[in-house]
């Protein structure tokens, strides 16, 4: 990247202006290079100058001064120029930058790929929803997050596992199970009362008819604990299969399906458990087994097995983490929550610690909640079932890219408002549609140029120097340093944001520059806009990929 090469130049010129005796001889600090507000200061700034000032002992612009002065010549920097109260402010040549077009087209689909991870193996979990219910639209949220997450992160350099921890173990599947029974008695005639811990939902009524569509009255001449048991698992396969069926809808896979009941079943547990007893944070008290957590700064202990025996969720993640870690030896892991589960991620980085691995190899990003708006009216309730409104019902009203975008047009620790009538609305307000019709629009564009022979191949991007046509490319330039902030920060939203700039100064681009001219005189600039234009189609396609989003050719 651009933005490397002129971090290395600068550190070089200063350590010249050093040797030359125009800084003394102090320690650098990290050079760091950002986007000035105004495009007239320059395409990159440095605040180097302010920050080496107090160790120099010398004003922040006679060292801005002296750091442009000791700058090489380049075949990429125009010029360099100290600016108060101690910056120094870089301009990329146009020459360089038309190059950068046949660059882009080179590595097409690969184009916005880094080497950053260097193959480091992570793991992203995420949605993992308890399979006792259908997918909400808080869920869609975190599923977009993690999956454009874990995409970014591919192309990033990082091998990355993308995994559905499925809590397929404990009293919420026991409930589950009961509840499906007693739908089930229900279905068929009989008197039977819904526990009173169990899930009431309209979409337990449907399953307990699909089953019995199918299965008739087989499990009423079973005993009660063998068909809750039998049903309740036919049950679980057709909730997991559906939550399956819309995640995958959503654009959204997995490498793995991880189930809790493996834990306990291969002696995971007892193994993680043994690790914690050994290294002295297991205690017996009060008939049940604890984490000892306050040893290691924590309010409080934490119940691993209750007195009755049965372990506690706490438990399973032990196991889990002690699973991801230890046994499949990623180097980090990124969980992918809920804001409820704010108060366990303290302990969960206790146990890790615990169990000898680096807490913060463990990474927890918290969602906050979805609130589904039409216009000014926020809509709480389906109007299908009176009760929650699902993932599939979102989808089938506004589609999935408009899902996808604005699921992660917001960070996940912000709370988000989806307005349901701006995702459908067929107009430069809609994101979603603006971000898309300028793909169409380049498609379109490409298409008329091969309908009249004209052949972007043999166009020479020196021809390139309009400011914009310059503007376009060093928009396009900043997908691969994109890249690089969501992998380091974990924050993809801000892809939203760029697609929308992007298209935006392609449309002023495109008013401003002709692009396929009737004019044989016009050919060569033809040509080379055409390339140009040919190069944006790569950068926002990458751009919607990235997103989980399609690319449509027209609209």
């Amino acid at each position: 990247m651009i933005k490397h090469d002129l971090t290395v130049l600068l550190a070089e010129a200063a350590r010249r202006a050093q040797a030359q005796g125009k800084l003394p001889h102090t320690a650098l600090p990290e050079v760091l290079l950002e986007h000035p507000p105004r495009s007239e200061h320059g395409d990159y700034a440095s605040s180097l100058p302010l920050k080496l000032s107090r160790a120099a002992r010398m004003n922040p612009m006679a060292i801005a001064e002296a750091i442009a002065s000791c700058l090489p010549p380049t075949d990429f920097l125009a010029r360099a120029e100290a600016a108060p109260p101690g910056f120094i402010n870089l301009n990329l040549k146009d020459q360089w930058l038309a190059k950068q077009v046949e660059d882009i087209l080179d590595q097409g689909d690969n184009y916005g790929s880094i080497s950053l991870g260097h193959g480091e193996r992570v793991q992203v979990e995420f949605v993992s929803v308890n399979p006792t219910g259908p997918l909400h639209v808080g869920h869609g949220r975190g599923a977009v997050l993690g999956s454009t997450l874990a995409r970014v992160l591919g192309i990033a350099g990082y091998e990355v596992q993308k995994e559905y921890y499925l809590n397929d173990a404990g009293n919420q599947i026991d409930s589950f199970y009961r509840t499906l029974y007693s739908r089930y008695c229900q279905a068929l005639g009989q008197k039977m009362e819904v526990p009173a811990d169990g899930y009431v939902g309209a979409y337990m009524v449907d399953l307990a008819r699909e089953i019995v569509a199918e299965v008739a009255d087989r499990f009423l001449s079973l005993p009660q604990v063998e068909a809750t048991q039998e049903l309740g698992q036919m049950g679980l396969k057709r909730i997991v299969d559906a939550i399956r069926e819309d995640l995958e809808r959503l654009g959204v896979t997995f490498d793995q399906w991880f189930s809790e009941n493996s834990l306990y079943e291969t002696g995971q547990f007892k193994e993680s458990l043994g690790i914690l007893r050994e290294k002295g944070f297991v205690e017996e008290r009060d008939g049940a087994i604890w984490f000892t957590s306050t040893a290691l700064g924590e309010d409080k202990d934490n119940v691993i097995i209750r007195s009755n025996g049965s372990p506690t969720y706490f438990a399973s993640d032990i196991a889990y983490h002690s699973n991801k870690f230890i046994s499949r030896g990623f180097q980090r892991v990124i969980n992918i929550w809920g804001a409820d589960h704010m108060g366990h991620v303290s302990r969960m980085k206790a146990v890790v610690g615990a169990l000898g691995v680096d807490p913060e190899r463990l990474r927890v990003i918290l969602v906050q909640m979805v609130a589904l708006r039409r216009g000014k009216a926020v809509i709480k309730v389906s109007k299908r079932t009176g009760e929650m409104i699902t993932l599939r019902e979102l989808m089938d009203e506004v589609g999935v890219d408009a899902c996808r975008f604005f699921f992660l047009a917001r960070s996940a620790d912000s709370q988000m408002d989806f307005d349901l009538a701006l995702a459908k609305r067929h107009s430069a307000e809609n994101p979603v549609y603006y971000v898309q019709y300028a793909h169409a629009r380049i498609a379109s564009i490409l298409t008329l140029a091969r309908e009249r022979s004209l052949d972007c191949e043999q166009g020479d991007v020196s021809l390139l120097n309009h400011p914009a046509e310059m503007a376009l490319v060093r928009k396009m330039l900043l997908l691969p340093e994109l890249v690089e902030t969501a992998a380091l920060t974990l924050e993809p939203h801000h892809l939203t944001y760029y697609a929308q700039d992007l298209a935006t100064t392609f449309h002023a681009f495109y008013k401003q520059c002709r692009v396929v001219s009737r004019y044989p005189r016009d050919l060569p600039l033809s040509q080379a806009r055409l390339k140009l234009v040919a190069a944006a189609k790569v950068a926002l396609a990458n751009t919607l990929k990235l997103m989980g989003m399609t690319s449509p050719e027209r609209m």
